[in-house]
């Protein structure tokens, strides 16, 4: 059974009624199976995340990045041999280092811009408007990239265990886009305690894994991956200042690892009171959580002698035919061996965290959209939330744009990894620079000194994440531009200059639309017509609205497209003594809109203060297809009639009975 509810239109009470699904129409029923029922706009306040949800709801993607941070650093240092991966130890202390700048510098931000809209807003309020609309552009830029990386990189790795998913790799990634789009509708809240399960399920694997292995080595046991034993056929030899750039190179595709950290700042309105203080330690929980995974992964991946490589035949040793396993793979195969069922518990954990990964730009790209749309430089629809409320328009957009990138790259890892972090650093940068700037502005205003010296105290916290984040920005740019990033470089001007040319229109509308203070004049007088073709029904219904809204002038209007038709109409007119002048047009090229809208024109040159008021019969047709055979001159003529200054166009509607249809499905 289906339950319905109803309202009485007179302001009765509701009334709940269970009838056969068959009785309610199939798109709706479709709807509510996959979304469930629509809320009230009173049950927002219990949509809000406790900091146990919040955390896999917003930190996904910065959890799920350990599943490929550590490779990326290997795979780059691979390049000069399997002797470049001693310096793996130093670029992961690095880029912990930088995570946790990054992690305190945003606790700031959260305790001070508790409203959300996270650098968007920072950077707005701070560095001006344009900043923040540049910053907004780079963050969804990398929210489309987040979902493309980790649902690429969840079926790279359930590819590795199962070969059938290796070779339809686009297609499961583009379902994965789907599933975790459909469960986003349903609601930020139902999907993220669906969510909290496998998230803390990934974490608890890792560190049971790790545990194992130090356990292992404790009892004086031997563990090695399986690609221990071949040999990396180094790209060059590298020395000097090639050294060096090829070990920042290496850094800046670690960093991966500090993707998703700002989501927690931008999703700030969805957690529970008190906002800040939760959002804040959501950030630190993730910080720790995180880096000891990560530094867990590095030290195992070292210690196990994984080898992997950009290109298979740089790695000799490797069967033919065979691809490479990753390196969280190859960690569990030396860990737990390689038919244990550990392995497979780590690979599907880690191919479900990083599915579940994009659930994090799921929140984050339709809470800062709706923000945008709210200021003027997205479009309206943006801001408005679905029937479970979440931001609908904003998922689905987010849902499009990953697949189109996806199928593009043909879900190639290696390929989207180029183009990640780009944006996510821009922000970095540039939230910190404006929180520098806050707390300067409030420090010229502030005399008390305990007040004075937090702030000292946050400035030193933001100016540090401010020159490390610009530091690993400029390594990124100069270390990934010819591999890819000019792309994102060149999209964040575009969608910059996008959004401005949508907060221009809106605004000019805005002003075009305002009230002049200048008394509005009643029109001289209203000079009514009615099209008419034939005399039936919906002309006769017409003719009786117009007569009824009693016009200055009331006239018939017809087109004398073919004689004997005019004619004809002509003398029904006469014998049913309707009491409306019918006036014909000629149209020697047998055209009805043209002569229509002359003479339409014609009556406002004459008198250029009277109102026209065009009646047009129109049927209401229950089928598209019917819409193809009904209307169509009709239609033509509504929409340049509607560029007409002092015209207005009023549909008389006749029901056909296919219309009944559309009545019923919502009734």
């Amino acid at each position: 059974m289906c339950t319905v509810e109803r309202y009485s239109p007179h302001g009765g009470a509701r009334r709940r009624a269970a009838v056969g699904c068959a009785d309610v129409p199939s798109s709706d029923v479709f709807k509510r199976v996959f979304l469930g029922r629509a809320l009230r706009s009173e049950r927002m306040g219990e949509t809000l995340l406790p900091k146990r949800i919040a955390l896999p709801v917003f930190a996904s993607d910065a959890l799920s990045s350990n599943a490929y941070a550590t490779q990326e650093i290997l795979l780059v240092l691979s390049l000069g041999g399997y002797s470049l991966y001693s310096y793996g130890p130093w670029v992961a202390a690095m880029v912990v280092v930088i995570y946790f700048t990054v992690v305190a510098s945003y606790r700031q931000n959260v305790h001070a811009y508790p409203n959300g809209g996270g650098d968007y807003e920072v950077v707005s309020h701070n560095l001006g408007p344009n900043w923040g609309v540049f910053v907004a552009s780079a963050l969804l830029i990398d929210y489309v990239l987040t979902v493309a990386v980790s649902i690429s990189s969840a079926v790279a790795n359930l590819g590795s265990t199962i070969p059938f998913v290796d070779k339809h790799n686009v297609w499961f990634a583009v379902g994965f886009v789907v599933i975790i789009m459909l469960l986003n509708l349903r609601g930020v809240k139902e999907s993220g305690a669906f969510f909290a399960i496998p998230v803390y399920f990934f974490v608890l694997s890792i560190f049971v894994m790790i545990g194992f292995a130090i356990f292992q080595f404790a009892t004086g046991q031997t563990l090695l991956a399986e690609s221990a034993n071949w040999t990396i056929v180094a790209e060059n030899t590298f020395t000097g200042a090639a050294l060096v750039f090829l070990v920042a190179r290496a850094f800046s595709s670690g960093t991966t690892a500090l993707t998703g950290i700002e989501a927690v700042a931008n999703g700030v309105p969805a957690f529970k009171k008190p906002k800040s203080k939760n959002a804040a330690t959501t950030l630190l929980l993730l910080g720790v959580i995180s880096m000891a995974m990560f530094i867990g992964i590095t030290w195992l991946a070292l210690k196990t002698q994984v080898k992997v490589t950009e290109f298979d035949d740089d790695l000799i040793g490797l069967p033919p035919g065979q691809p490479q396993k990753t390196v969280l793979v190859q960690i569990a195969d030396a860990v737990f061996h390689p038919s244990h069922i550990g392995v497979l518990v780590i690979a599907f954990a880690t191919a479900i965290i990083l599915a579940l990964a994009a659930n994090t730009a799921f929140n984050g790209f339709p809470l800062l959209g709706s923000v945008l749309a709210k200021d003027g430089y997205l479009p309206r629809q943006l801001h408005t939330r679905g029937d479970r409320l979440a931001f609908s328009n904003g998922i689905l957009s987010l849902a499009l744009l990953a697949v189109l990138l996806i199928i593009v790259y043909q879900a190639d890892v290696s390929g989207l990894i180029q183009l990640y972090i780009i944006g996510v650093f821009v922000s970095f940068t540039l939230s910190q620079l404006g929180m520098v700037r806050h707390w300067t502005r409030h420090l010229a205003r502030e005399t008390d000194p305990k007040a004075r010296a937090k702030m000292m105290r946050s400035r030193i916290i933001n100016g540090f994440g401010l020159v490390m984040t610009g530091s690993v920005l400029v390594i990124v740019l100069a270390t990934k531009f010819t591999k890819g990033a000019w792309i994102v470089v060149v999209a964040m001007p575009l969608i910059f200059l996008l959004m401005r040319s949508i907060h221009r229109h809106y605004e000019r509308v805005a002003e075009e639309i305002t009230p002049s203070g200048k008394k509005i004049m009643l029109p001289s007088r209203v000079h009514a017509i009615v099209l008419v073709s034939k005399i039936h029904r919906p002309t006769l219904r017409a003719l009786a609205y117009a007569r009824a809204t009693r016009p200055t002038v009331l006239e018939a209007v017809t087109v004398d497209v073919d004689t004997e038709d005019t004619e004809r109409l002509r003398a029904e007119w006469e014998r049913d003594e309707i009491p409306v002048t019918l006036k014909v047009l000629a149209s020697p090229y047998r055209e009805i809109t043209r002569p229509i809208l002359e003479y339409v024109r014609g009556l406002r040159r004459e008198s250029p203060n009277d109102l026209v008021i065009v009646f047009i019969p129109e049927y209401v047709v229950g089928h598209w297809w019917e819409q193809l055979l009904h209307n169509q001159s009709a239609l033509r003529l509504k929409s340049r009639l509607l560029f007409t200054p002092g015209v207005m166009v009023t549909s008389v509607p006749w029901q056909l009975e296919s219309s009944e249809l559309v009545l019923d499905k919502d009734a």
